[in-house]
């Protein structure tokens, strides 16, 4: 909650820099806390004997080329560039080789075999979901106000943290419900109420701020916390004891690559759609149309007062930096809408869920 604020804070007043340096010691006294504080069950180093060091090296390699093809592909137009190319080649390849690895390996590094558990594929599918729409969202919004509004950092801050605060509030209150409520339906209020913040944040206007984007945020915020727990039940809820750890694993794993996918479509998709809103705007903006040239009349009056050289020009510039801020703002609107078309796909998996069975109700409150 705090974490937007205290970023912006940093950012303005330091530099990008103090955003990461700030959390070094915070990161070394939790480490410490956890080595000290928390029992966890004690090693089984008879498992190194058959540790699959290769099928640790594919992972590694596949996982590694795979994050970075989906953060620098749109950047570099994919497969226009060599690098990227070949870095999804070798991803390719590894992804494959790892894949095999894991089926046939006795003792692999994933039991990819986890996935037969119907619950827990439907619960790491709502998983990458989830990441869609945690990732995506806090990358666009935050985005808009930059791009269009020209807010600062420690504004970004300001305006975005309701998600994180809506979160914080009913935290408490979902925990309880998790005791008494079907899970399967608590997520699909979770997903109904995120795809109604995508379409109430889909409404935005150059001129949006705080205000405009208080409601969809909060709601945002609501919305996921219903997700997170359910989704996080529902998966690994199922699993038996043995098979709880790798599947927690592939659970966070696969919810990390759903916002990666996520950031790296908006990228793509970004420029299409601000250039097919470009085009279609320049359409409907002719200089021989009376309100055009009406406009381009006053404000070369205005800026010939101000600036030297062609007001004229100038005045066609303020035109085109108008247009692309409309173009910017729908695209936005577009991807938001999208990631609400992801949600609403998650709904209709809902009824092949089967009820789960959880120690968590059987639980003194």
């Amino acid at each position: 909650t705090l974490g937007p604020i205290l970023g912006g804070y940093l950012t303005e007043t330091y530099s990008w820099h103090a955003m990461f340096l700030v959390n070094v010691v915070p990161g070394v006294a939790v480490a410490a806390a956890v080595w000290t504080l928390i029992d966890i069950d004690k090693p089984d180093f008879s498992l190194l004997r058959r540790f699959d060091v290769l099928g640790l090296v594919l992972m590694a390699v596949f996982l590694g080329t795979l994050q970075y093809v989906l953060q620098e592909g749109a950047r570099w137009d994919w497969f226009a560039d060599r690098t990227i190319t070949w870095t999804i080649a070798v991803c390719a390849v590894t992804g494959l080789l790892f894949l095999s690895r894991a089926l046939s390996y006795r003792q692999p590094i994933i039991d990819l075999r986890t996935f037969v558990n119907r619950n827990f594929a439907l619960g790491v599918f709502y998983s990458f979901v989830i990441g869609t729409g945690l990732y995506g969202a806090t990358y666009l919004v935050p985005l808009f106000l930059m791009e269009v509004r020209g807010y600062n950092s420690l504004e970004i801050g300001l305006t975005v943290f309701v998600t994180g605060a809506s979160q914080m509030a009913v935290s408490p209150f979902t925990n309880l419900l998790a005791r008494w409520l079907d899970l399967r339906i608590m997520l699909a209020i979770g997903m109904a109420l995120f795809v109604l913040a995508m379409v109430l944040n889909a409404s935005l206007t150059d001129e949006a701020g705080f205000e405009q984007l208080l409601v969809p945020q909060a709601v945002r915020g609501v919305a996921l916390m219903f997700c997170f727990l359910p989704a996080n039940m529902i998966a690994l809820g199922s699993l038996s004891p043995e098979r709880l750890k790798n599947g927690a694993s592939l659970y966070n794993l696969l919810r990390d690559l759903g916002g990666a996918f996520s950031i790296a479509a908006i990228g793509t998709l970004m420029n299409d759609r601000l250039h097919f809103h470009w085009n279609r705007l320049i359409e409907a903006i002719n200089p021989a149309r009376p309100p055009v040239e009406q406009f381009l009349a006053q404000q070369s009056l205005r800026l010939s007062a101000r600036i030297p050289g062609d007001p004229g020009h100038a005045a066609l510039q303020l035109l085109a930096g108008l247009v692309e801020r409309q173009a910017l703002t729908l695209t936005f609107n577009d991807l938001l809408l999208l990631l609400a078309v992801g949600f609403a796909f998650g709904l209709l998996l809902i009824p092949f869920l089967e009820k789960p069975h959880l120690r968590l109700r059987a639980e003194p409150s």
